[in-house]
Parts: structure tokens; sequence; C-alpha cells
């Protein structure tokens, strides 16, 4: 899996990410997996056509000492569909200003 990964969470840190994540986030039905829905702005030509499957998201994986941010659009209302995979570069971009700038909003030196 492809993942824009900040590890050595303090835990400071990562209380004050999960607090942030519940706050503007939702979160899945598993503990510490948020979905960050894909800007439509940012949707490849398949993704914007494919209007029963949006909206799209990338997964966030919060762990005591780690957050990964997964590059895989994926979609929640369907397992597979060709609108899925890994993000363009736009879309891993803006997912990385994301990341970047929850860690800017807190404080958070890494």
């Amino acid at each position: 899996m492809k993942q824009y990964v900040i590890d050595e969470l303090r835990p400071k840190d990562y209380e004050m990410i999960k607090a942030f994540m519940d706050e503007n986030f939702g979160s899945s039905n598993v503990d510490g997996v948020y979905w960050i829905k894909l800007d439509h702005n940012i949707l490849t030509q398949v993704q914007k056509e494919h209007t029963e499957c949006q909206p799209f998201y990338v997964a966030v994986d919060l762990e005591l000492n780690l957050v990964a941010f997964e590059l895989l659009v994926r979609t929640k209302n369907r397992m597979r569909c060709s609108c899925m995979g890994y993000a363009t570069e736009k879309q891993r971009n803006w997912l990385i200003r994301i990341a970047d700038s929850i860690f800017d909003k807190l404080g958070i030196k890494t």
C-alpha cells in the first residue's frame, strides 16, 4: 500500500491529532481509521463520470506512534470499480498538503 506516513509521534501529538480527526473527519467503524473526502476539483475524468460511486475518499490510519495517509482513492459505495485506484500526482499532493496543514494547525513539529 502506498502511504504518506508520519511516524515517531509523541503521546501528546497522538491525542491532539485524534481530537482533530474526530472533530473534522468522518471515522469509519474501525478504531483509528478516518475518511477524508476528496475535493471534487481534483477528481479524474473517470471519477467525475462515476457519479454513482461518489463521493471519493482516502483513508487515514492513526496509531499511537504514527499516522498513515493512504494514497488509495476509494468509494464507500462499491468494493471494486475502475474509478478507484492510487492517487494521481495532483491528488497525492493535495493529500500531503492536508496532512501537513493538520500538523501546522496543531503546532506539531515533525
